[in-house]
Order: structure tokens, then C-alpha cells, then sequence
């Protein structure tokens, strides 16, 4: 096996990479640099590939984009056959720089493989790419997205047949085809040439109409007037979100809804926040400040590839920033209020087992299953194929803490499009009647109990960090239940836990009823720690999150 010395060597000297990236790494002169973008392939996961970008075996770049699709359509071809040939794969991109280059490096791969890539020309949600396998009944997708990771990332989501991202089997089983190709050994197909052959057909707005389309079957009735009143401040943070989001809402009527312009175009270096993740309070800066002058009732901002919707409410202090956990569990009591009369025995909610309990609470209350699923919404979207084919269960809604939700079943994954909707309308529901979203909020609280819900993540890059992630997980599952106190029982799901796979997550069960789970990231170099505190009051859910927080802390800086 080479060392990172030789790859190194190769790519920087072989004419088989392009002149650009041949530089670019004859430039370099940081022995740590160059160790770290060669001395292992840029894994394709479970989840794709997700990469910093740059020359490099371990970096995002054609080569690497080219690999994986080599690998991809292999799969395809030995699992579907001619079919494959005649069903080809839909293939998206978000505003990431790059994106749109490596969509086209994947369209084109696919193309020499004789599998008909159908390419959006148009920036496209991660929700429509869903959409897309199934409405054209393609036998798989891609997306190229690196969702809400810095600007430095890209990277290659890859889809089955039902539009949901790849299963663990099925996942597995691609890693294993990707494993076997050799870079050097990838075909490419001329663009042009690709698309005179029918290999590569263009699609955009009519698919894009399609889906909206269905999106706006999840509305519910609502006065005009109460439209009309809600005053929104919208953010699609520079990505995909602008078109799709802003044509629902006036689609729907939501007149008052104004749009962030310094983040309105796209813009793959995120130039007015420091990572454009909903999930933090820099992202939505603009958009609040804007909302304060603006008088207006509600914030949204979508990250870049529209699959994550955060939200920001104007509250007695000002605007409050809403959890995931929160809004999931807002949504939950909304939309089923609305469609009580429409549940059955079979009605479900799914969720991860990282999410709060709060939504699930609210949702026993109406009578709903709740179903935990392992992280990662492809988890969620397995339930939903499989009560499909069985009529066990009929899905309702589904969402994980990190505000990713999906009502309606148009796709296989998370979508900010239908969930910015649905906020909207739910904001307006409660408006009529007097009330925020804060309102509402502390309405449940008192009918359900407090639920403290708090993610620390902490980033451990390169070589070192991996090897201090894996070091931290021993450390834990040796100490066990005596990590601290209280706990009742550890659930480690690398052994499996109930009918779940196996995974790389500790959840640790308190005697009070909380719980506090640990697992490294699949998609970026961290290891994240989940507390959820249930307790009487607000400030005994503090006190009991400090003295855990405090011990996790320590831990993981020693």
C-alpha cells in the first residue's frame, strides 16, 4: 500500500490530472498539509462523499466525483441491468461553488457508462432532487451538496430508486463497487457529444413546477386576511431555497414576506456569515436585524441546499431563536390538530433517536405510534418505503432535532420547502387567535412538562482529531454507567439496540427520565453530545444540564 509520500507524488507528476490541479499541488510546501489530503482516499460513505475541496486523494474534486459515479453506475448497471439504461438517474447541485462542475463530471460519467443522466440546468433543493427519481422514475439520483458545512466543503449524495438516500445495505454495497475502481481507470463521456447520444437530457422548471405543485397539497385552509397579516423576513443564506420558498409562500398567499437581499443570489463562498447553518444565531444576524425594523413576526432561513429550515420569533425580548427540537414539536401539535379528524390507529410519527421527546409526547397525546430511527433522515425514509409496500403503518410527519422535517411524502427526505410553508401558516393560524409562536410554545411546556434540549458539537480536524474522536468513544464506553451520575442504563448502539442497525451512538438513560447521547459526526470531523433534560421547572432542566455539560466538557478537552 502506497504511502501518502507516493500518492502524492503520482497526482502531482501523472498527466492524467489536469495541468490546474497538477500546480496546485506542486505549490504546496506543508508537510501537514500535504499528509492530510493524501494520506487515505476520501471515503465514500454511507452518505455519499463529503470533503474539503481541493487537489487531493482525501478532497472533493472531479477525480473523486468521478470515482464515485464510476462506482455508482457499476452498482446500477449490475443491479438494473438494461433497465438502467432506460431509466437513467436525475443529478442536482446547490449553489456551492463547484457544484454545478461536478454535477456535469457526474452526468458525464454516467453518460460513458450508457446510463441517461437527466441534469437539472437550475440550482435544485436536495428535496426536489428527491422528487425528481420518483416523479421521472429514474432508478437512482445524486445531489451534489454539501448542505450547511462551511464554504471550503462540497460534496455527493447518492440516491435509490424511491428518491431516499442510500440504505445501509445498500450503501455498503456501493462503498464496495466505489472501492474497486481505480481513479485512473473512471470514463468520461464529452458534454456535448453526451447529449446529441440522448446520454445527458436537460431538465429544469417543469420538474421544479411539479413539485410545488404537490408541496401545496399539505396546506391547510386559511383565511386570506390571516395570510395576509403575517409579517415574514426570509434568508435562503445565498442557496437554493430563494425560488422554491418565495413562489409557495405567494402562491399561498403570504403577502408579507420580505427577502434578505444581501443573501438573496447565490453565492458558494457564503460571504455574510460564517457558515451558513441555520442551526446558529451568526446565520440569521441579517435576517433578525432586518425582521426588528421591519416589525415583522417570524424569521426563516434555509441552508444552501433547502433541506433545513431555522426559525427566529418575535417574543416579549426581542427575537427568539426556536430549536429544532422546538419547531418539530410545534409543527407536530399543529398539523395534527389540523388533520385530527383524518388519524387513525395506523397514524405515525417518526423521529431520531437523537430528537427530543417533546413532539413525540405531543403526538401520543393525539393518539399517534411514534417510531425512533437511527440519525440521518434516509433512516426515516426507509420506514416510509417499507409502509408503503406493507400498509402497517400509515406516515404523518417526520423530523430530526437537526430541522430537517418532512409532511407529505413527495420525497424521501428532509424538506425546508413544505416545512417554510407550513411554519408560515402555522404562524398565521396562532396570529389570528393572538398569539406568537412563543406563546404556543410555553402553552405546551405547561400542558407536556420542560424539555431542555441542547447540542454541543466539538470539531477534532485532520489525522489527529479522527484519532482523538475514536479514543473518546473507547473512554466513554469503558467508564459506562459511572460517567457521572444518575444514569440508569447505557444504550450502546454499535451492539444494536431493538430492531435498529448497528451504529456508532451512546445514549445514556437518567433516572429522571432525560438522556444524553453521544456520537461522532458521519458527515463532518466532530464528535457531537446531546442533552435532553426533562424536568418540573425551567431552572432545575439548567442546573441539571450545567453539572452534565461540565463532565462532558472535561472529558473531551483533556
Amino acid at each position: 500500500m502506497a504511502n501518502y509520500r507516493d500518492t502524492f507524488e503520482f497526482w502531482k507528476s501523472d498527466l492524467f490530472f489536469d495541468e490546474e490541479t497538477r500546480e496546485e499541488l506542486a505549490a504546496l510546501t506543508d508537510e501537514k498539509e500535504i499528509e492530510d489530503r493524501f494520506y487515505k482516499d476520501l471515503e465514500f460513505g454511507t452518505g455519499g462523499l463529503r470533503g474539503i475541496m481541493g487537489a487531493g486523494s482525501n478532497r472533493m474534486n472531479i477525480y473523486n466525483v468521478r470515482r464515485a459515479t464510476q462506482g455508482f453506475a457499476n452498482y446500477l448497471l449490475d443491479t438494473y441491468g438494461e433497465d438502467a439504461k432506460k431509466r437513467g438517474v436525475a443529478i442536482a447541485f446547490d449553489s456551492r461553488n463547484n457544484s454545478q462542475l461536478f454535477a456535469k463530471a457526474a452526468a458525464c460519467t454516467m453518460a460513458a457508462a450508457g446510463i441517461p443522466a437527466y441534469l437539472f440546468t437550475i440550482l435544485s433543493a436536495t428535496p426536489l432532487l428527491s422528487f425528481a427519481v420518483r416523479h421521472l422514475g429514474c432508478c437512482g439520483g445524486v445531489v451534489v451538496t454539501a448542505s450547511h458545512n462551511p464554504k471550503e466543503y462540497n460534496g455527493y449524495k447518492a440516491y435509490d430508486e424511491t428518491g431516499c438516500q442510500l440504505g445501509l445495505v445498500d450503501a455498503k454495497t456501493v462503498i464496495d463497487y466505489v472501492g474497486k475502481v481505480e481513479i485512473t481507470a473512471t470514463k468520461t463521456m464529452d458534454e456535448e457529444e453526451a447529449v446529441k447520444a440522448g446520454l445527458i437530457r436537460y431538465i429544469n422548471k417543469e420538474v421544479l413546477d411539479a413539485f410545488l405543485e404537490i408541496v401545496e397539497t399539505q396546506a391547510h385552509e386559511l383565511s386570506a386576511e390571516a395570510k395576509a397579516a403575517l409579517k415574514v423576513v426570509y434568508s435562503p443564506l445565498h442557496g437554493t431555497g430563494n425560488v422554491p420558498v418565495r413562489t409557495v409562500l405567494a402562491h399561498q398567499g403570504f403577502t408579507g414576506v420580505s427577502i434578505v437581499e444581501a443573501q438573496e443570489l447565490p453565492d458558494g463562498d457564503f460571504s455574510t456569515v460564517r457558515s451558513p447553518n441555520p442551526e446558529e444565531r451568526d446565520a440569521l444576524r441579517l435576517a433578525i436585524e432586518q425582521a426588528e425594523a421591519e416589525g415583522a413576526d417570524l424569521v426563516l432561513g434555509t441552508d444552501p441546499d433547502c433541506d433545513r429550515v431555522g426559525i427566529a420569533v418575535r417574543g416579549k425580548d426581542g427575537f427568539q431563536l426556536f430549536s429544532g427540537n422546538q419547531t418539530g414539536a410545534l409543527l407536530a401539535n399543529y398539523v395534527l390538530e389540523r388533520r385530527k379528524d383524518t388519524l387513525n390507529e395506523k397514524s405515525t410519527l417518526v423521529k431520531t433517536i437523537v430528537t427530543s421527546e417533546f413532539g413525540a409526547t405531543i403526538a401520543k397525546s393525539y393518539g399517534l405510534q411514534v417510531v425512533d430511527v437511527l440519525t440521518g433522515f434516509k433512516f426515516i425514509g426507509d420506514r416510509m418505503n417499507q409502509w408503503e409496500k406493507d400498509g402497517s403503518k400509515e406516515y404523518v410527519m417526520g423530523y430530526e432535532e437537526s430541522y430537517g422535517y418532512l409532511v407529505g411524502t413527495h420525497a424521501r427526505d428532509k424538506d425546508a420547502v413544505v416545512a417554510s410553508m407550513l411554519i408560515c401558516e402555522m404562524a398565521a393560524y396562532y396570529l389570528a387567535q393572538g398569539k406568537t409562536l412563543v406563546d404556543v410554545l410555553e402553552e405546551l411546556y405547561a400542558k407536556h412538562g420542560i424539555f431542555l434540549d441542547v447540542l454541543d458539537s466539538y470539531t477534532l480536524k485532520g489525522k489527529d482529531g479522527a484519532e482523538r474522536i475514536k479514543a473518546i468513544s473507547a473512554e466513554l464506553r469503558e467508564k459506562d454507567v459511572t460517567l457521572m451520575p444518575n444514569i440508569a442504563k447505557l444504550l450502546d448502539y454499535s451492539k444494536g439496540v431493538a430492531d435498529l442497525p448497528k451504529s456508532d451512538v451512546l445514549k445514556y438513560c437518567f433516572t429522571e427520565g432525560s438522556w444524553m447521547a453521544v456520537r461522532p459526526s458521519g458527515t463532518e470531523p466532530k464528535i457531537k453530545v446531546y442533552y435532553s433534560i426533562k424536568a418540573a421547572t425551567r431552572a432545575e432542566a439548567e442546573e441539571i444540564l450545567a453539572a452534565r455539560r461540565a463532565v462532558m466538557n472535561a472529558l473531551i478537552n483533556a
